[in-house]
């Protein structure tokens, strides 16, 4: 690592940039982390506070002056991200210039579309058919077309986020709701793989990648394996996690359906639904070939962590 790399966290109270910061500080980085009002207080320890807009550039600007290297960990509401995603991406990158920083962006599969599948490479032609991952592909082309122009951006991409004490995922919200009462909820079909990433492990990848950034061209895509899992095999490794048998439960689409047509925030939850009944997964060959193997902790330690990180019920 460099000495004295300073980074910044945009998003530092979220599930990815809290991890992040963790994993920063361990690794001996300094870290600041941008947030606002009460989730300040959330910030891990070590972390710089740095109270700013997301939506103010000016803000944005001052809070990452003399940054090495910015993490966009912005996450907005998931209903809003057609008017907010585009304009805090081109804030982060108005800061990383005046700061000459790299821009490091967490990315997911929404880019794939409908057309997601299994071995998913930084080559796969992206085929985005919903809002969301056409939202998701102007970021990363953005990026792309400012690194002609000399700044530089690395999207490290991942599967469903789970683990760490900040809540808001699939796993939290829907799979692992009912654990105290004995049940796992899987959202979709139980014979097929689905990529998750465990918050500690991607975390500790972007410290890695960060660590090799300058051997990497202008605009760089890796992709994180994380656990490649089927549904099966999820409740199976949960049960061996809390130590206890438990029952299987199955998310309620159709009510959601219809909740979604006066809530816009399950609308949009409903319109990702194809990604539990359509197997996936990424190849990590381009990430290893970079950092060496993959962080990765093993699936019933992680589930178990993860489950004891929010109190979800273990045993």
């Amino acid at each position: 690592m460099q000495p004295m790399s300073t980074i910044v966290i945009a998003g530092a109270a979220g599930r990815i940039g809290h991890a992040a910061a963790e994993a920063f500080i361990e690794a001996g980085w300094t870290v600041r982390g941008i947030a606002r009002g009460a989730k300040l207080g959330r910030l891990p320890a070590g972390v710089e506070p740095v109270e700013a807009d997301a939506m103010d550039r000016e803000a944005m600007i001052a809070a990452c002056a003399g940054a090495d290297v910015i993490l966009h960990a912005l996450n907005p509401p998931y209903d809003k991200w057609d008017e907010l995603a585009m304009p805090m991406a081109e804030n982060v990158i108005a800061a990383a210039r005046a700061a000459g920083a790299t821009v490091m962006l967490p990315g997911n599969v929404y880019n794939y579309g409908t057309a997601v599948r299994p071995g998913l490479t930084e080559d796969t032609p992206m085929a985005p058919d919903t809002e969301k991952g056409r939202i998701r592909v102007a970021i990363e082309d953005r990026l792309r077309a400012e690194s002609e122009t000399g700044l530089r951006s690395v999207v490290l991409r991942a599967g469903d986020f789970f683990g760490g004490p900040v809540d808001g995922s699939w796993f939290d919200l829907v799979i692992a709701k009912d654990l105290k009462k004995g049940r796992v909820v899987w959202p979709g079909r139980r014979d097929i793989d689905h990529a998750f990433a465990f918050m500690p492990d991607f975390a500790r990848a972007f410290v890695m990648v960060a660590d090799r950034r300058e051997t990497l061209p202008s605009f760089a895509r890796l992709h994180f394996a994380g656990h490649t899992v089927t549904g099966e095999a999820f409740h199976a490794a949960m049960e061996t996690a809390v130590g206890r048998p438990l029952r299987k439960g199955a998310a309620p689409w159709a009510i959601m359906r219809v909740i979604g047509l006066f809530n816009p925030l399950v609308r949009e939850v409903v319109k990702m639904r194809y990604l539990w009944d359509t197997p996936h997964s990424l190849d990590n060959s381009r990430l290893e070939a970079l950092i060496g193997a993959e962080p990765h902790t093993p699936l019933e330690t992680a589930l178990a962590e993860a489950v004891a990180a929010q109190a979800l019920g273990g045993a």
